[in-house]
């Protein structure tokens, strides 16, 4: 059964479109968030994974099957390096989609975390809370690019730039 038309389908719409119907399927509380932010996550990352998977070029599979690589080896050793490049992009796209999921998700339907101050913020008119809030959360998401940066230079052979 091929999976594509389900993700085809599921990537067009919008993280932020889920957040209604997590709230009313699962709360407010952490579930819902963490929920919506898998969401927003997962179908980056695996469209990015498979494509990756698929740019393996055949002659590499084909030296592996002559060595007598089991189907295994052959995606440990010859098609996950391979995709790596696009499985760290695919983070990359995912981090920057959760991240702004999570934040849209306290927004909407929380009664914590950085989005509800934000929020509280915009209903209080103080300008301070609704800044303070948006410097937390480029703080926060320049740490999160900066550790993805360094795992991808450690995980990916050659130069990552």
């Amino acid at each position: 059964m091929r999976l594509s038309p389900v993700f085809d389908f599921v990537r067009t719409i919008p993280p932020i479109a889920w957040i209604p119907i997590m709230i009313v399927m699962l709360g407010i509380g952490l579930l819902g968030k963490a929920s919506i932010v898998f969401l927003s996550a997962f179908i980056p990352c695996v469209i990015n994974s498979y494509t990756g998977i698929k740019a393996t070029k055949n002659v590499h599979i084909w030296v592996a099957q002559t060595f007598g690589a089991s189907h295994l080896q052959i995606l440990f050793k010859v098609a996950l390096p391979t995709a790596l490049p696009y499985i760290f992009t695919g983070l990359k796209v995912s981090l920057n989609s959760a991240w702004a999921s999570l934040v849209a998700a306290e927004m909407l339907g929380s009664a914590s975390g950085l989005g509800y101050m934000i929020q509280m913020g915009r209903l209080l008119s103080r300008a301070d809370l609704i800044v303070a809030g948006m410097v937390v959360i480029g703080i926060i998401g320049t740490i999160l690019s900066a550790v993805l940066d360094l795992l991808e230079r450690i995980m990916v052979k050659g130069e990552v730039r």
